[in-house]
């Protein structure tokens, strides 16, 4: 069994798909792929499906629900000579559990890679870092579970998805600067910015981006453009790390030109 999470939820047994029609089975099999391998609690699932409003036969609905999407999997495994789909979504005491292996989930591979990345960059082996941190990232075929309406259970999942690959997003800009691609990543570094548009941490990586490139005015621009948007939404000043990088790219800091770690590590930490 494949499933696909980050994105559009896909779910396909020996290439045919599961995926059910109806949209509460898939929110169920959306927020069991993302817990494979462990007990979803019953209370859980019902919270995810009606909130604090669950109807009285919800108990009832969700064991239908489970009947469908077993359905789904037996017949798919059925096309093959094959059989258990109840190995597969298994029941435990007080919940349901997804029995597949981890890299049979696309979020589990994405955070395998994402590890797999930190650690090259943890190491200094930017080039490494950047490979398989982009690799990461190309798992990733638009929002988490985009075609689902979550819940709370779910959305919580979302949240942490989401700030998880903006965090690996950030590292592999910040390798491929280390390797001294600052011209290649200004396009991306542009959007980027548009996009989180109070992110500190990519708004940093545009400025020595565009002052490595010869740029120093949009540099300063772009400090200027993040500094409205926190005085006008939050009414908070940039920090003092964002503000050192500004006054550095005012005196042309030489630092700024050097793209060692340790370099930048006044600047950027």
């Amino acid at each position: 069994m494949q499933i696909k999470v980050l994105g559009p939820v896909e779910a396909k047994v020996n290439g045919r798909s599961v995926t059910p029609s109806a949209a509460k089975p898939r929110q169920i099999l959306a927020l069991l792929a993302l817990h494979s391998g462990s007990v979803v609690s019953v209370p859980t699932l019902i919270e995810e499906l009606w909130d604090d409003r669950p109807p009285r036969s919800a108990r009832t609905t969700l064991q239908t629900y489970i009947l469908q999407l077993r359905r789904l999997i037996g017949d798919a495994l059925a096309t093959s000579g094959e059989s258990g789909a109840k190995e597969v979504l298994v029941t435990r005491y007080g919940g349901y559990l997804l029995d597949v292996p981890e890299e049979a989930v696309d979020v589990h591979e994405f955070e395998r890679l994402a590890r797999s990345g930190q650690n090259a960059y943890d190491a200094e082996d930017f080039a490494s870092a950047s490979r398989l941190l982009r690799s990461a990232l190309e798992m990733w075929r638009g929002p988490a579970v985009v075609d689902v309406r979550p819940g709370m259970p779910l959305s919580v999942e979302v949240v942490r998805l989401e700030e998880s690959r903006l965090g690996v997003m950030e590292m592999r800009i910040e390798a491929d600067m280390r390797l001294g691609k600052h011209k290649a990543l200004l396009s991306e570094l542009s959007v980027l910015t548009v996009q989180n548009p109070m992110n500190e941490n990519l708004c940093a990586q545009y400025m020595i981006s565009l002052f490595r490139a010869g740029r120093q005015w949009q540099a300063l621009d772009a400090f200027r453009a993040l500094r409205r948007t926190l005085v006008d939404e939050l009414g908070v000043e940039p920090s003092a790390r964002l503000q050192q990088l500004q006054h550095a790219i005012v005196t042309s800091d030489p630092r700024l030109d050097r793209a060692e770690a340790r370099q930048l590590q006044g600047l950027l930490a």
